[in-house]
């Protein structure tokens, strides 16, 4: 090719790309005491689930633990295109397109504010998980006081479980979440107001007693795992842990002791959990581990290969910002999400 030619190829990709440079640039900003990603987001009128992803990548190699901002630190804001002409539209569609999927269980359930859902990949395709949030209902599970209020372990655990939902979604996989509550969605307060309305998949009450609300979860993912019978199928259980105020826990996992798949996940999990303390935290022990509890009701009686995660102590101070900061649910939630797609690229 002639220089001549090079260079009028070169100057014509200039104009095109020289309006769309300028309008989408990238500003920033300074993190001020107190900030995290979401509110530093919502500061600039950008939905923050939309653009937490886009966010990280931006400012990976300034972030603490990959999800918390330094305070005086100056942090790039993801560009939001606005119109263009046309030839610059076509360029943006073919480059950045985003499709939606709402929730294939109920538009609602993650909220007016999230209830679409950013399509990342493919790579969960045909996979089906079950995702159950610990208690519920007439049992709000473990309790704790916290600056003159009561947080309870169903909530937190259940906003963990919405925000692994859309993770999943976002690659393709089909997801029932079991304990489902209409009003809540995903919620960015630290304290979470606590209620009695939540319900079994599809609409069924919580029963009062603790056997029989066990039942209820176990008879519904086994009802559904054997109509999907033939496919892919994974069961996520999520609790808050409630032990003494003095004791700091990592997140760690159970899976049936006779379960191979069950196994798989738990490490895959745990895997994930230990790389992301190595990397972020290379000075501290990541002490989480992963275990066979056979005994448990729903480990011992669902039909999916599972597993069972504890993320904290609800009582310890260390533990509750794990909990309470919903940028510390995200990554719970992203991560959670990498060692399910760790998970299922190693299946048989």
């Amino acid at each position: 090719m002639s220089a001549k030619r090079t260079f009028i190829l070169s100057w014509i990709g200039a104009l095109i790309w020289l309006p769309l440079i300028s309008q989408t640039s990238i500003k920033t900003v300074i993190a001020e005491r107190g900030d995290g990603i979401y509110s530093i987001l919502r500061k600039q009128g950008m939905n923050p689930v939309r653009h937490y992803g886009h966010f990280v990548d931006l400012n990976q190699d300034n972030l603490r633990d990959s999800m918390h901002l330094y305070e005086g630190r100056e942090y790039f804001i993801p560009p939001v295109p606005v119109d263009t002409v046309p030839i610059e539209e076509s360029i943006i569609k073919k480059s950045t397109e985003i499709k939606t999927v709402s929730n294939i269980l109920n538009d609602d359930i993650f909220g007016k504010d999230y209830a679409s859902t950013e399509i990342k990949s493919t790579k969960l395709q045909g996979a089906i998980y079950y995702l159950i949030s610990g208690h519920g209902g007439p049992d709000p599970g473990a309790i704790e006081k916290y600056e003159d209020k009561i947080i309870a372990e169903d909530e937190y655990a259940y906003d963990i479980t919405l925000r692994l939902a859309k993770e999943l979604i976002s690659h393709g996989a089909k997801t029932y979440i079991i304990i489902r509550d209409s009003n809540d969605g995903i919620r960015d307060q630290r304290v979470l107001e606590i209620d009695r309305d939540e319900v079994a998949y599809p609409n069924e009450e919580i029963p009062l007693n603790q056997l029989l609300r066990l039942k209820q979860r176990v008879d519904i993912v086994n009802k559904l795992y054997k109509e999907n019978a033939g496919k892919y199928q994974r069961l996520i259980v999520t609790h808050v842990d409630s032990r003494s105020r003095g004791q700091n826990i990592d997140v760690f996992f159970y899976h049936h002791e006779n379960s191979k798949n069950g196994k798989r996940l738990a490490e895959s999990i745990h895997e994930t959990f230990l790389k992301k303390y190595q990397l972020y935290q290379p000075n501290r022990n990541y002490e989480g581990t992963f275990a066979d509890r056979s005994g448990l009701y729903l480990v011992k009686n669902t039909l999916p290969a599972m597993a069972y995660i504890e993320i904290g102590n609800i009582k310890n101070k260390k533990d509750q910002k794990r909990i309470l900061d919903p940028d510390n649910r995200q990554a719970l939630a992203k991560w959670i999400s990498e060692g399910v797609l760790l998970d299922f690229d190693n299946r048989n």
